[in-house]
């Protein structure tokens, strides 16, 4: 953390004093002509770029800000409906990027809401200003200092990162077409963690791969321990042709503490993306095991191998402005709680209090979702609403909730 505030210091001290070609960027420097769209999308945040500055040669600053509204209705297990209103400040975050002795980049992200009044007391209320560390990530350019070999990139990477598993994962929240990701996108992307780890990146015409080790531990707001296990990751990516990309992750866990960064023993997601002019698609087939009492699953009812595919088209009514977005994901798992829905809204406070979803855990679970985005600045700033349908065979019954979501999204 001080020598992410000793870089950022001195990258201003740079831009200020440093030659002008690379020096702090305004309004009046763009050739955009008032177009704010352009600017927000032409990295308003580059404050600073020299390559020919040995020391600090970029500094970057970027955030975000996604806000969003919704109402759910369902029936619990008992038969007993419910209905429940919710508006989110999803995520609102700030980034610094920094390039550093030509061969170092440093990267960092702070969440700045902590938004959960859809929760239980006494967690159900909103707080502003720092929360946690999003990421913090060193990375050293191998490949440029020493020479990439037959690889056309070699980077490796230290800090604490997103466990990337599933294609919804890979795809940032800027970026993705539904306004959630689906319940096993979350399960297998650790949610919210972001564990400690290092990783190997590679790449080589149409190929590319990241292998890596993780630390087990999830209880550190920045940079964790190697306490508690390891987690062993692999990512191979092939772009096959000009509109098929394909991709595999897998995710081996060796948990030796009680923490547990990821909640299960392990992993895969084999993911297929087709995408013409006007439309895509993208398939995930997905398989795991649950583990045992060590990945937090004491009860043996929660362990158990678990299987699932997730199916999402979209198609452009009106060329990079107006879209449709449907997605189907398919679950099931050997014993009887061995899925659990995605508890942000369905699984949270509802009214009455009486609602018994089975503590959202069941053995298969179908979720539908069909949705429109309106893209007035790209995905720099977009529009979203979906209705998901979503129904669990809870152990005690079987629970249903139709959600109506609106979202707004900003980033630069």
């Amino acid at each position: 953390m001080k020598l992410i505030l000793c870089l950022i210091a001195a990258s201003i001290a740079l831009s200020a004093a440093g030659d002008p070609k690379g020096g702090l960027k305004s309004a009046t420097n763009n050739n955009n002509q008032g177009d704010w769209c352009e600017q927000l999308s032409g990295k308003p945040g580059l404050l600073y770029d020299d390559k020919k500055n040995p020391w600090i040669d970029e500094f970057q600053i970027s955030g975000l800000f996604h806000y969003q509204v919704g109402k759910i209705r369902g029936e619990d297990v008992r038969g007993n409906s419910f209905t429940e209103s919710v508006d989110e400040y999803r995520r609102f975050r700030l980034e610094a990027e920094i390039g550093f002795l030509k061969y170092f980049d440093v990267e960092a992200g702070i969440n700045l809401v902590n938004d959960r009044r859809f929760h239980t007391p006494p967690d159900n209320d909103l707080d502003w200003g720092y929360d946690t560390f999003d990421s913090a990530v060193i990375t050293f350019n191998i490949g440029k200092a020493f020479g990439r070999g037959p690889f056309d990139t070699v980077k490796l990477h230290y800090g604490r990162m997103k466990l990337k598993i599933t294609e919804e994962v890979h795809t940032s929240s800027n970026q993705i077409l539904t306004t959630e990701r689906s319940s096993l996108a979350d399960k297998l992307g650790g949610n919210q963690t972001r564990p400690t780890g290092a990783t190997l990146e590679l790449e080589k015409g149409d190929w590319s791969g990241t292998f890596g080790v993780y630390s087990g531990e999830d209880d550190s707001k920045f940079i964790g321990g190697w306490n508690d296990g390891e987690i062993l990751y692999t990512s191979i990516g092939w772009q096959a042709s000009k509109n098929l990309h394909l991709r595999l992750d897998h995710v081996q866990n060796h948990q030796t503490g009680m923490d547990d960064a990821v909640g299960y023993s392990q992993a895969s997601s084999l993911s297929a993306v087709y995408e013409k002019k006007d439309w895509g698609l993208m398939l995930n087939l997905i398989a795991g095991d649950n583990g045992g009492s060590g990945n937090g699953n004491a009860a043996l009812i929660r362990q158990g191998d678990f299987h699932g595919a997730i199916a999402m088209p979209w198609y452009w009514i009106v060329e990079n402005r107006l879209q449709l977005v449907a997605r189907y994901q398919y679950a099931t798992a050997e014993q009887s709680e061995g899925l659990r829905i995605d508890n942000r809204y369905i699984g949270a406070l509802h009214a009455p209090p009486s609602v018994d979803l089975d503590g959202g855990y069941g053995d298969e679970h179908h979720s539908t979702y069909i949705g429109l985005n309106w893209y007035p600045c790209g995905d720099n700033l977009k529009i979203m609403g979906g209705i998901s349908h979503e129904t669990m065979n809870a152990r005690t019954g079987d629970f249903n909730a139709t959600s109506y979501l609106l979202a707004f999204r900003t980033h630069f």
